[in-house]
């Protein structure tokens, strides 16, 4: 038998969570993605799409490989190359998936943003690269879901996306974010360290907005000092 025929085209499975999927054969999922089972073949042999469910002899494919079928054909379209997806990939992969960071407590006040690779690519056309994405992936700005991204801050994407338009390579955004991590996590760790000596047990969120606004108008005035060429 060859592969990918079966009795049983297009059959609803479960996951291991009971949930129902759709599975198809090799020249169904072909015919839905708009390729050629040679070209679907290609694919996965290079690595592009997850290997297919055995079952004998028989492959069986199901919408998550449809759906990077079509984020591998949308990022061709946007000029990216076989070889630039196949490292793509692989650094999407290997990423922090967003279910390992879902039980942290601390809250927030950023926004995150889902987005699809193709989204991501437009946001930052030609500098998705797989060493940005890595770099992106290990800051933890972006966390993997399924097919899909999540950026954990709308703010931090919009203000990246815009320097980047400006000119400002997306690599050296990054190495910039990497640095004023470091120095945001010594100035929370100052107010947090003053708060708890200082402060009432509960306060720490209802005083957060005062360290913020220190923190701003500090940052404000050193770059009007910068900018005007004055030495603190």
């Amino acid at each position: 038998m060859a592969e990918g025929s079966g009795t049983r085209p297009g059959e609803t499975a479960e996951t291991a969570t009971g949930t129902p999927v759709r599975e198809y054969r090799m020249e169904e999922l072909a015919a839905a993605a708009g390729i050629t089972v040679r070209t679907l073949r290609f694919y996965r042999e290079r690595g592009l799409i997850p290997p297919p469910r055995r079952e004998g002899r028989i492959a069986w494919y199901d919408d998550h490989h449809l759906a990077r079928l079509r984020t591998i054909a949308a990022l061709l379209e946007r000029g990216h190359t076989l070889n630039g997806i196949a490292d793509l990939t692989a650094a999407f992969e290997s990423g922090r998936n967003v279910r390992e960071v879902l039980a942290l407590p601390a809250p927030t006040e950023e926004e995150p943003v889902r987005l699809t690779p193709e989204e991501l690519a437009d946001h930052f056309a030609g500098e998705v690269t797989p060493e940005n994405l890595a770099a992106a992936l290990d800051l933890g700005y972006v966390l993997t879901d399924g097919e899909e991204f999540i950026h954990i801050s709308r703010r931090l994407l919009d203000v990246s996306a815009a320097l980047v338009r400006e000119g400002v390579p997306l690599a050296e955004v990054l190495k910039a974010g990497a640095r004023v991590r470091e120095h945001a996590e010594a100035l929370a760790g100052l107010f947090t360290e003053l708060l708890r000596a200082h402060a009432r047990d509960g306060d720490m969120q209802r005083l957060r907005p005062l360290a913020k606004s220190v923190v701003e108008a500090e940052l404000s005035m050193a770059l009007d000092r910068q900018l005007r060429g004055d030495t603190p």
